[in-house]
């Protein structure tokens, strides 16, 4: 299996054009810096022992070309090693982005929505940072090094040697140092994803915390939250901190031992003094990558731990996949059938022993208590969930022997959470049908009878409604998403709790917007309101995952049933307060 940062540089080889480039242009700037280093003892002796005038006139010239030769090599090597670095993470966050979009919505249940925008903006961003210094280090401080150290061995072996025994005694504190980092590192963004749950949880219901004047409960608990990030944080500070000042300790020993050993070469005449001026100075260069290259191995053990949690996010697999041999449904007639159908969700039965037909073109309501199990049957029909125990049928065929795509483009939803997109009317109600020409979404509109209030906003249908449509009222919002499934016109129709959420007036106003909606479809109704589904034609009453009843409303309530007693209680509630709710 790879290794995280084989996986992460994986991404770079679609740009090896702007990695060559630039590999050319750090080989060019790390050559100089040997050029430099080697050249320092002949130009030396030719100034100062050999009086030559014209080399010393030369070399403030030298100086400036060699710099500007340098300055373009570098401004190239940059641009195109950060350029590839933005490419690569540009292609991870879009993988991992559609990974997630793709996931069943069992994923989505185990998963917070903060903790996901973590994985999407902060673990991306230090994988972005890691990866660049990898490549960095890689290319412009490994050639540099490697320049500076030929430079040093071809002065003085003996010399080098000394100098450089001691970097391998570098090597074990650094990697316990860089473990220590990326443990810190991972514990601290395992910390903010909370962070971003907290805050992503705090606004979203601003409302509620608002109502019940939580404010400062809110706030202790997200300043408890941004403490222990602060405690984790720490800890990688600690350590990022530690690791130079012990390199560079251990570093010293070398270069005591070149001073001594090479002063004491100068005074007995065995090296000159621009021999070891030279060699001086291309040592104190060559150590200059040699620490950019320990830290930018802090900065990948950093990164690594983001890594880690962006690859196990991105090795999830989808658990609702198409079957081997699976084929594309045509439109269907609408019919369905749960045939002996059980499904359990973290080991619990939620359903059991389902067997019901949906002729094409009915009404099948589905009511009861809460937790009953009416969304999780309802949702088992696009295949948000497959089932535990037997089979659902359309038009006589497994839904699991099509394609989801082709499955899903069968069915259309309205839920009665209201989503909608910060986005115009228009775009919203052609999410329904991508593509749809303006003509048809007017059409659309009209038929859910969103027309008239759309036509009275400021820029109609091009009206940008706001972060979850709350520009509009609850009616109206719900009106866009009944339109959107009218613009899709998939002969299966799910209504889950479409009205619940609304007042009297609004919920008459939808209700005809979804009596246009329903017309030739096959449609499931989940709901608390019984008025609503009177005259279904099959009334569906479930209690702790089993079907009790069925039959239609008048067959109900011939029985003293469940149902019957539900309907009472609705009823006899209602004649109190707004006769117009009774059948």
């Amino acid at each position: 299996m790879k290794s995280t940062l084989e996986r992460s540089l994986g991404f770079f080889k679609p740009y090896w054009g702007l990695l060559l480039i630039s590999a050319l242009c750090s080989a060019i700037v790390g050559g100089m810096d040997g050029a430099f280093a080697y050249l320092v003892e002949p130009v030396l002796k030719k100034i100062f022992a050999g009086k030559d005038t014209g080399i010393f006139l030369l070399v403030p010239v030298g100086i400036v070309i060699l710099f500007v030769v340098r300055g373009f090599a570098r401004f190239t090597y940059d641009t195109t090693i950060k350029l590839a670095g933005q490419k690569a993470i540009q292609d991870i966050r879009n993988t991992l982005y559609a990974n997630t979009l793709r996931q069943d919505m069992a994923f989505f249940n185990r998963q917070s929505t903060g903790e996901l925008m973590s994985h999407m903006t902060n673990d991306i961003s230090q994988m972005q940072e890691g990866i660049g210094q990898v490549v960095t280090g890689l290319f412009r401080d490994l050639i540099s090094a490697v320049s500076l150290m030929g430079v040093i061995f071809y002065r003085n072996w003996a010399l080098a040697i000394i100098s450089f025994v001691v970097i391998p005694a570098t090597a074990y504190p650094a990697k316990l140092i860089g473990k220590k980092i990326k443990n810190a590192s991972g514990r601290s963004l395992n910390v903010m994803g909370g962070l971003t749950a907290v805050l992503q949880e705090t606004f979203s219901g601003v409302k509620v915390i608002k109502a019940f004047g939580l404010e400062n409960q809110t706030i202790a608990g997200f300043q408890a939250t941004n403490l222990e990030f602060f405690r984790q944080i720490r800890r990688y500070i600690k350590y990022e901190s530690l690791a130079m000042p012990v390199s560079e300790s251990i570093i010293s020993l070398g270069v005591a031992g070149v001073v001594y050993f090479g002063g004491s070469q100068v005074m007995s005449g065995r090296m000159t003094p621009s021999e070891f001026f030279s060699f001086i100075a291309a040592m104190v260069m060559v150590f200059t990558p040699i620490k950019k290259l320990q830290s930018s191995y802090n900065v990948v053990q950093r990164s690594a731990g983001a890594a880690d949690r962006v690859f196990h996010l991105l090795d999830e697999r989808r658990a609702i996949v198409d079957r081997p041999g699976a084929v594309d449904m045509e439109r269907s007639s609408g019919r369905v059938e749960f045939r002996n159908v059980s499904f359990n969700y973290g080991g619990e039965p939620v359903l059991r022993n389902i067997s019901l037909v949906a002729e094409s073109s009915r009404m099948v309501a589905l009511v009861g208590p809460s937790g009953g199990g009416k969304t999780t049957l309802v949702s088992l029909i696009p295949r948000f969930y497959d089932v535990s125990e037997g089979a659902i049928f359309i038009d006589g065929r497994d839904i699991r022997d099509v394609t989801v795509a082709s499955l899903v483009s069968q069915i259309a939803l309205v839920d009665q959470e209201t989503t909608l997109f910060n986005e115009s009317i228009a775009n919203n109600i052609r999410y329904g049908k991508p593509g749809a020409t303006q003509e048809e979404v007017v059409e659309a509109a009209k038929a859910a009878f969103a027309d008239d209030f759309i036509q009275q906003l400021p820029h109609g249908y091009d009206t940008n409604i706001g972060d979850r449509g709350l520009r509009l009222s609850g009616g109206q919002r719900q009106r866009i998403c009944i339109a959107r499934a009218i613009l899709k016109n998939a002969p299966i129709l799910i209504l889950d709790e479409a009205t619940s959420a609304l007042d009297t007036e609004s919920e008459k106003m939808v209700q005809k917007a979804l009596d246009n909606l329903m017309i030739n479809r096959t449609t499931f109704v989940i709901a608390h309101r019984l008025s609503t589904v009177l005259h279904a034609d099959t009334i569906i009453v479930l209690e702790q995952g089993r079907i009790v009843e069925s039959g239609s409303n008048d067959d109900l309530l011939k029985n003293s049933s469940l149902y019957s007693r539900l309907h009472s209680l609705q009823f006899s509630d209602r004649s109190a307060g707004d006769p117009s709710d009774e059948p």
